[in-house]
């Protein structure tokens, strides 16, 4: 069962009690909160996230109000995580990327079992494409406008490669876009579902993208990596997809990393097999999507 089929009033009474229990990829959430306004929000943009029934969760999440000045005044709120409070408060009307950044930071800081990679990561035919960068290079946008071309996405934010075999797992969360991108996308996508635009957080407009259904239901199935394409979008840039010496692409990935240095020996000969397993590029765009879509589904099919 997911959360499209659950009735509103027992969505919201799950919530309340702290037993909304949802999974993503390989990790069980549980979530609560006593904010009304989440509850249309969680149930449109997780409409296809599946209920889980079972007793463990890896995170108990609760947002809750922030202090009984800021219930009225500049209202805020506070992200939990297994009673405690990793964050400062966010606004109350930021609820939504509040929540979303703090999934983020539970997986980065406890996810270990993974070389994580700060990189989308999206699969065609059982081939994955990592695509690691900085933000603000463009990845979110082409994961989230290749999910739209029949790719499925894995992630936005998270290359969780597996130690004992290099295959990546599955995360496919809410995909944040920011600023100028939103309307790109929009105009790319009309048919996607998109939330509300959030004007006044820390990394200025985020709106947020619900994977496709597709992505969601095979959450469980891992991908094997094909490809490394470290993106940059530069304004009015000519677009040009170069190939890259595996050397370079070893040392550029390992600053992609958030656990590299932490996992020691393991992260070291996970990201050489990485590497060996994939044809690495740079990957310059400018502001035509369609094109750039073009080009990956291009080095996809084997046409470049």
């Amino acid at each position: 069962m997911n959360f499209s089929k659950l009735p509103s009033s027992e969505l919201q009474h799950l919530l309340l009690q702290g037993q909304l229990k949802f999974r993503c990829g390989f990790f069980s959430l549980c979530l609560q909160s006593d904010l009304p306004e989440l509850n249309n929000l969680i149930q449109r943009m997780y409409a296809n996230y599946s209920l889980e029934n079972s007793e463990f969760s890896d995170f108990q999440i609760n947002l809750s109000p922030h202090g009984i000045v800021h219930r009225f005044w500049r209202p805020q709120v506070q992200f939990w995580v297994d009673e405690k409070a990793p964050f400062k408060p966010f606004p109350r009307d930021t609820a939504l990327p509040f929540l979303e950044w703090g999934l983020n930071w539970c997986i980065a800081t406890h996810a270990h079992h993974y070389l994580m990679l700060h990189s989308g990561v999206i699969e065609k035919n059982n081939q994955a494409l990592i695509l690691p960068a900085w933000p603000g290079s463009g990845k979110s946008t082409l994961a989230a406008a290749l999910c739209q071309r029949g790719w499925r996405l894995l992630s936005d934010e998270f290359g969780l490669v597996r130690p004992q075999d290099g295959l990546l797992a599955p995360f496919p969360r809410l995909i944040p876009l920011k600023n100028e991108s939103i309307v790109v996308f929009r105009d790319f996508a009309p048919d996607a579902v998109m939330g509300p635009e959030y004007p006044k957080t820390r990394k200025g407009t985020v709106c947020h993208v619900r994977p496709p259904t597709d992505s969601v239901e095979r959450d469980q199935e891992l991908a094997n990596p094909r490809w490394i394409v470290f993106p940059k979008y530069r304004k009015g840039a000519i677009m040009n997809l170069r190939p890259i010496e595996k050397t370079q692409a070893f040392v550029t990935l390992s600053g992609h990393s958030f656990n590299y240095d932490l996992i020691g020996l393991r992260g070291f000969q996970t990201l050489a097999n990485l590497i060996d397993a994939c044809d690495c590029y740079t990957f310059e765009y400018g502001g035509d999507l369609e094109q750039a879509v073009a080009q990956l589904n291009a080095l996809a099919d084997g046409l470049i």
